[in-house]
């Protein structure tokens, strides 16, 4: 009974790290979101900027893991090229760093968890506080606590079992001297990793056991596994990028091929490496603490791995990209940005349905497209392939909103900002309008289609020339949404869009009423001029819906701005 209270207490105490990891690095994202994304987007020009803007970020939210599955999104949502994700993921391995050198320092001389607790009383008013940056830091001070009392009782919870001696018992079969055993070591630091998903938390163990001296666990045994974890943490990235887009699955392949090279090459001088190391640390930093050894190993593994690498950065561009090339056509008729899970935070992955949302929209423009070829089309074979194409684009419209809605559903379950939860209402609301207007482009064809088959009377030249020039009007404002629907703008911004929307309205009438005086003049017979105001009506419409996604996307927050805009007029 109490072996088993002792291991459930050994796996608590592993749970409570990750949690308090998990929620310092959301608490800290939480509060810098939106900076992270510029930093990203600012420092990542050259490769020596990527590589520090890795280090940094990843030094502040203590997961290297965390950072590149960010960068995995933001290539996968096309905010950061190939080439620069290479340079942030190598930074990002430089940066994970820091937490083992925090370990060292502190984790097991200090009674830390002594300090968490009155954290947690600093913390407390801030996470009930009403202010999101305040509420983010609240919820980065308990993590910290988190991760330092589950640290606490890990090292408690393992002596209480005695884990040094079960570990001794199991390396008294396994050949000391043998490079075998290094090697096995180091899978099975990439096996655990892989398991827990944080390479935090297995370096925290490592560093536990190393701090034991248990027999026949060494310097180099410990820093085998130390280089097994570098390849382990690469399988949170990679299993992110397996809903992305092409570009996204290259950068987490990316990640995989730098860390496993890294392995590679220090397997074939890690003796030397190791000897290298315990010197530098005895004779440069005054020896001290036996865990210095290990962390300074496992910074020096990754500082050297980067700039070994550093200089090639197109060339592991170009080899991913051969081992992943781009399929022909692949992201035609699916989403291009998210499907799937969600690649990162719930507030980054905003970024990637905005993106989706561009993409959407530049769906319907296309689809719009369509309609003045098939009005032109006097081939009949031609004419019923394009208007299946409509068709199909149109099915595809459904589909998108239906995808995007429900990851915006799944994104709103995280832990967001209010600004952030006013963003989704209105991206919610930008599908909505932009599957109207794939239903309004879809009955403009259907409207010719059921003209060609129902009535023997063609459009006239004059008719011909006015659904055109309506076209060409509402293509003109399809042009502005696409203007502002990343951009949105106050109101006086979108004046374009509405005097554009009162051109149509005017036009909409001025036709109107001009098929009447036609009918009568008998110029064309009635069913002609049905199809023909149907036509001109639809173009209004979806100049309606065309206003709502702009409108959507305005920062205005009044009750007008929940009206659709044809209800305002």
């Amino acid at each position: 009974m109490e072996l088993l209270i002792n291991i459930f207490s050994l796996v608590g105490s592993l749970a409570l790290f990750l949690f308090g990891m998990k929620t310092m690095s959301e608490g800290l994202e939480k509060f810098a979101g939106d900076r992270l994304r510029s930093i990203l987007a600012a420092m990542t020009k050259n490769r020596v900027m990527g590589v520090l803007t890795g280090i940094l970020i990843t030094a502040l939210i203590q997961s290297s893991s965390a950072t590149t599955v960010m960068v995995v999104s933001f290539v996968n949502a096309g905010l950061m090229t190939l080439a620069q994700s290479i340079g942030v993921i190598m930074g990002a391995n430089i940066g994970t760093t820091v937490t083992a050198w925090i370990i060292s320092a502190v984790g097991f001389k200090v009674n830390i968890a002594a300090f968490s607790i009155p954290m947690l009383a600093i913390g407390m008013p801030l996470i009930f506080s009403r202010k999101g940056n305040r509420k983010s830091i609240g919820e980065f001070i308990f993590g910290f606590s988190f991760l330092f009392m589950g640290l606490s009782f890990l090292q408690e919870a393992a002596t209480a079992m005695n884990i040094g001696d079960i570990v001794a018992g199991m390396l008294a079969h396994v050949p000391q001297e043998s490079f075998l055993t290094i090697i096995l070591f180091v899978i099975v630091g990439a096996l655990v990793t892989m398991i827990v998903q944080a390479s935090a938390a297995t370096m925290a163990i490592t560093l536990m056991l190393f701090d034991m001296h248990i027999p026949g666990f060494g310097f180099e045994q410990a820093a085998a596994l130390a280089m097994g974890q570098n390849i382990g943490t690469t399988i949170t990235a990679f299993m992110a990028s397996l809903t992305a887009n092409t570009q996204a699955r290259r950068a987490a392949l990316a990640h995989m091929f730098f860390n496993v090279f890294g392995v590679v090459v220090f397997l074939i001088v890690f003796y030397p490496a190791c000897n290298a190391v315990s010197w530098f640390v005895e004779h440069v930093m005054g020896g001290g603490n036996d865990l210095y050894k290990l962390s300074a190993f496992h910074t020096a593994f990754n500082i050297i791995n980067t700039l070994l690498l550093i200089g090639f950065v197109r060339q592991i561009e170009a080899l991913v990209c051969k081992v992943l090339p781009m399929k022909a056509q692949e992201e035609d008729y699916r989403l291009k940005f998210i499907s799937g899970g969600l690649l990162s935070t719930a507030e980054l992955s905003i970024v990637e349905a905005q993106k989706e949302i561009h993409s959407f929209a530049e769906r319907c423009q296309r689809m719009f497209g369509f309609v003045p070829e098939l009005l032109e089309l006097q081939d009949e074979e031609k004419f019923n392939k394009l208007f299946s194409r409509i068709e199909k684009y149109e099915n595809i419209t459904d589909s998108m909103e239906m995808e995007i809605a429900s990851y915006l559903n799944k994104v709103s379950k995280g832990r967001l900002s209010d600004a952030s939860k006013s963003k989704i209402q209105k991206m919610l609301r930008q599908i909505t309008e932009l599957e109207s207007i794939g239903d309004s482009v879809y009955n403009l064809g259907r409207t010719l289609n059921r003209h060609r088959l129902h009535c023997q009377e063609a459009f006239t030249a004059e008719q011909t020339q006015h659904m055109l020039t309506m076209m060409q009007l509402v293509d003109g404002a399809l042009t502005e949404m696409m203007k502002q629907i990343d951009q949105p703008t106050t109101m006086k911004g979108i004046k374009t869009s509405v005097n554009i929307e009162h051109e149509i309205n005017n036009y909409r009438t001025q036709l109107k009423n001009q098929n009447l005086h036609d009918v009568n003049s008998g110029l064309y017979d009635y069913q002609l001029g049905v199809f023909y105001v149907d036509f001109i009506s639809e173009c209004e419409k979806l100049g309606d819906y065309v206003m709502n996604v702009v409108q959507a996307g305005n920062k205005r927050n009044t009750d007008e701005e929940d009206l659709p805009y044809h209800a305002q007029a």
